[in-house]
Formats: structure tokens, sequence, C-alpha cells
């Protein structure tokens, strides 16, 4: 999966493309790639250069800038939640808990992760 920036490129790509009822396939014959390609920037799996940003922004009638719209509070947002987990790896509470889970075997450790879910009252978010 790309960085957060592609990412956002991604999700502003598909949400105009579907605000002017186009597909993938039909973009991708304007810009001249396969629809993979959109597929792939759309989820942010490939990074768009700068050319395609380019045709994509004359394809879609918005200034290039649009697909920027937003960025800021998305970076805002990534690096605090990379503060927070680091702050809380950074606890020897959690490193010990970390280091005791790997000492069990795989069936106590799924064991161990099923019990912590339930506790917490739901499905804990995936990394």
């Amino acid at each position: 999966m790309g960085n957060d920036i592609d990412v956002h490129l991604g999700k502003r790509l598909r949400r105009r493309r579907r605000l002017l009822g186009l597909t993938q396939q039909q973009l991708a014959e304007v810009v001249g790639v396969r629809f993979q390609q959109i597929q792939k920037y759309e989820c942010g799996a490939n990074r768009i250069s700068a050319a395609r940003l380019w045709q994509l922004a004359e394809a879609l009638e918005v200034p290039v800038g649009y697909f920027y719209d937003g960025l800021s509070e998305v970076r805002r947002e990534a690096a605090g939640e990379i503060a927070e987990s680091g702050e809380m790896f950074a606890r020897k509470e959690t490193q010990d808990l970390v280091r005791a889970y790997y000492l069990l075997g795989e069936r106590p450790r799924r064991r161990l992760l099923d019990l912590a879910k339930s506790l917490h009252g739901g499905e804990l978010a995936e990394a």
C-alpha cells in the first residue's frame, strides 16, 4: 500500500471520477492507460506522476490542486497517530507484554488475543 499522500490522491481521484459518472475504463481511455492502472491509483498502490496527475486533472476538469485539497489535515492526523503509538510502544509495560506474548505458542497466543478483544468489547483496529 502506498503512503498517506498516494492514498489521499487516489481517494480524491475516485471521488471526482464517480461524481462525473465515469467508469475506470472510460477515464483510463482518456488518459491512455489501462483501467487496472486507474484502480491502482485510486487505492494508492501506485504513485501518480506529475505528468499523469496533469492529464487526470484535465480529464476530470479540475485544477491539479484539487487532488491535494484536505491533505494537510490527513498529514496532521497521521502524525498524531504515530506520536500516540510511539508513546505507547515506549512504555515498559507494553514491551514486557509483547515479549511475553511472543514467548507463548501459537494456540495460546491466539487465545490471549481473543481474550483481549473480548475484554475490549469489540474488534480491535487492524494495523
